[in-house]
């Protein structure tokens, strides 16, 4: 009597979405590493410029985050 209840991205095309944790490290690695040198900036002695650089390495960061946990939701 128990009806199988589907799982969330069942219904999408395709093979199933993976997840692959060592490239969503070497992702996230690589943007924040990339702060490093937005910070190293000899011309900007208040560091105000490189603060928008810095934010968007970091948005950059919590898109791809973001996109790991919707693709395991889907898993």
């Amino acid at each position: 009597m128990s009806t199988p209840i589907p799982r969330p991205g069942q219904h999408l095309p395709g093979p199933p979405p993976t997840v692959d944790p060592a490239r969503i490290h070497a992702e996230v690695d690589e943007l924040l590493a990339g702060l490093d040198t937005a910070s190293a900036v000899h011309d900007d002695p208040t560091g105000l410029g490189q603060l928008p650089r810095q934010a968007h390495l970091l948005e950059q960061a919590h898109d791809v985050l973001v996109q790991a946990l919707a693709t395991v939701d889907k898993i």
